[in-house]
């Protein structure tokens, strides 16, 4: 249909998807949100999913279900494992098997945004982010990428 945009599709690590579950306040509660009404798609890999469900039942076990509903409300997408050969290509650019994990599922799931709250290993590693086919920042850097790509896109009456 003529004007109409792709939402972009986002990929949350397990900091981001935490900080928006815990709190509802701040910009990664603000992406689940546009989650909820459509407005963008949230990718998530399976390391992301087996964390955040890990610190889920340490933290608070009786939220799980919420977590689920949370989860389903937002069309939440869980990808597939990456390949070998993607973890591998991830690993030499992060040299933190973790890292390199987080970073091949984003790959995998084909996003245009990486969010995290790890700012020391993934925003700050100049290697990874002139490799890597997507952006990647701290969930105010989504938002304000986000909001220039809503506002540059829309048309006057």
């Amino acid at each position: 249909m003529r004007g109409e945009r792709k939402k972009p599709d986002v990929f949350l690590d397990t900091s981001a998807l935490f900080a928006g579950i815990w709190s509802e306040a701040g910009g990664a509660w603000m992406i689940l949100r546009l989650a909820e009404v459509g407005a963008l798609q949230i990718r998530l890999g399976p390391q992301v999913m087996r964390e955040v469900d890990a610190v889920i039942r340490r933290k608070a076990p009786r939220a799980s279900g919420f977590l689920a509903l949370l989860l389903d409300r937002c069309g939440v997408r869980v990808t597939d494992e990456p390949s070998a050969s993607m973890r591998e290509r991830s690993l030499a650019l992060t040299n933190h098997p973790g890292d390199a994990q987080i970073v091949a599922e984003a790959w995998f799931a084909e996003v245009e945004y990486l969010v995290t709250l790890d700012k020391e290993h993934f925003p700050a590693n100049e290697v990874l982010r002139k490799a890597a086919p997507f952006l990647i920042g701290t969930p105010g850097d989504f938002l304000s990428w986000y909001r220039d790509r809503f506002q540059a896109a829309s048309v006057p009456l």
